[in-house]
């Protein structure tokens, strides 16, 4: 059991009314954010992360809801991270790949990319629609410490991932990919980059966001084991 030892100094925070929940049927939810006024620079990225808040564009959040705490922070202890077969066989299968970072998001093609990924995946959900305003608050909106790892096949951008870069690990804010390259497993190859991103910079955690144990479309984050949860303001390690 891991202990929050992190000092909590005074910020300003606000919440939002009660809405519906977008990953549990007939549930109400809500969230408390960091003042938007305020910059997310590392060292407040960094202290929120541990403490269970997320990034979304511009805003700094995390799940508060009055009867419900299905969503639970998780992250990878790198130092404890194993490459097994599976993963191993991902990376390969993707070592045709052309990995390039960028600082922004400069061409169409990034959008449209997202918007045909969202369409395949996510047409259920509250993404959908696709407009160019929601792609440039969600995706484009960065920190000063927000990179975009861009995935090239033979010149044709086929994923992209945001990453955040923290004082003590990196957060996997987002990834999105074509979805007529499933056979590569695109979205799971995008993490064990960013792990071996974390590795060779010397940090010990990757950050996954939430994990919803009845959410189809996050089960594949417990298969990331041994895993740390945010369990009553402590970090568990699963194994």
């Amino acid at each position: 059991m891991i202990k929050n030892s992190e000092k909590r100094s005074s910020i300003s925070l606000f919440r939002t009314s009660d809405h519906a929940c977008s990953y549990k049927e007939d549930h109400r939810a809500a969230t408390i954010f960091l003042d938007p006024t305020i910059p997310i620079h590392k060292s407040m990225n960094s202290r929120l992360s541990f403490l269970g808040f997320r990034r979304s564009g511009s805003h700094l959040y995390k799940p508060d809801c009055s009867y419900c705490n299905a969503c639970i922070s998780c992250r990878i202890p790198t130092n404890a991270f194993k490459f097994k077969n599976s993963y191993r066989r991902i990376l390969n299968k993707n070592k045709d790949l052309n990995i390039v970072t960028k600082d922004n998001l400069t061409n169409d093609s990034f959008y449209l990319l997202y918007e045909r990924y969202i369409n395949d995946r996510h047409a259920d959900g509250d993404m959908y629609p696709v407009t160019r305003e929601q792609f440039e608050a969600f995706i484009k909106t960065k920190t000063t410490d927000t990179h975009f790892t861009l995935f090239y096949l033979k010149g044709t951008l086929i994923a992209v991932s945001v990453t955040d870069i923290l004082e003590n690990g990196i957060s996997a804010v987002y990834t999105y990919f074509d979805p007529n390259e499933g056979k590569r497993s695109l979205g799971i190859h995008s993490i064990l980059y960013q792990v071996q991103l974390a590795i060779t910079l010397n940090f010990p955690y990757v950050y996954l966001g939430y994990w919803i144990k009845d959410c189809q479309n996050m089960k594949y984050k417990l298969n990331f084991r041994p895993i740390e949860m945010l369990i009553n303001d402590e970090w568990v390690l699963i194994k």
